[in-house]
């Protein structure tokens, strides 16, 4: 029998009608601002099912334009956001789209940073708040955001995952859970580790000088209230 927590059973704290289409949108637009590393000058959001349909009176427009904006779910701001976000001369644009064969409340986050940095995010919320990443730049992945997070681009050869874990080894982190994504062999691939401890800046400095890594990208966890 799976487990029920507390938060299964009360739901976020919370701004917002619905749980999976205020709360967990706020949250995947806060984990796709991580992910894209600076702060958002242009997004585009396509919303893909349900987002799609009843996004405007589910307040999905304003959590997730609250998430890109750094806020979380429970962020009395997030009624405002997309005025907020217009203050800040930040460009956003909402289209319908079909993502394919995935969770009716997905959503693909087109970004470009201040810093003029492009990156793709797509993530669902699955329902109570909780969300689901399985996309990063074209890569799949699969995380949900309770962890500490690393995203680890990288050639896919021999002995890159063991320098990676090597190195996790030696600072003592434990790993909750690990998975290896590629699209095609000996090109690009993407390892996620979920992690039961907190990364420090300097630890991330050294699994970046681990040749053949491209980039490396940590994400703390989603916060439940």
């Amino acid at each position: 029998m799976k487990g029920i927590g507390i938060f299964d059973i009360l739901g976020p704290i919370m701004i917002g009608p619905s749980s999976s289409h205020t709360a967990g949108a706020a949250r995947l637009g806060k984990i796709a601002r991580s992910i894209a590393g600076g702060d958002i000058a242009e997004v585009t959001f396509l919303l893909h099912g349900s987002f799609a349909k009843t996004y405007k009176g589910h307040g999905t427009d304003r959590a997730l334009v609250a998430g890109i904006l750094g806020m979380e779910p429970s962020d009395e701001r997030l009624r405002n956001s997309i005025d907020i976000a217009k203050e800040h001369n930040i460009k956003f644009l909402f289209k319908e789209a079909d993502l394919g064969d995935v969770h009716p409340n997905t959503v693909k986050f087109i970004m470009r940073t201040v810093n003029d940095k492009y990156c793709e995010v797509m993530g669902s919320s699955i329902g109570g708040g909780s969300i689901q990443i399985i996309e990063v730049n074209d890569n799949e992945v699969d995380f949900t955001g309770i962890y500490e997070t690393l995203i680890v681009t990288h050639k896919d050869a021999p002995g890159v995952i063991n320098s990676v874990t090597s190195i996790l080894y030696s600072e003592n982190i434990n790993v909750a859970f690990m998975r290896v994504f590629r699209n095609h062999k000996g090109q690009e691939a993407t390892m996620i580790f979920e992690m039961d401890n907190k990364v420090s800046n300097e630890l991330i400095e050294k699994i970046k000088k681990i040749e053949l890594l491209h980039n490396v990208i940590s994400i703390s966890p989603a916060r439940i209230s």
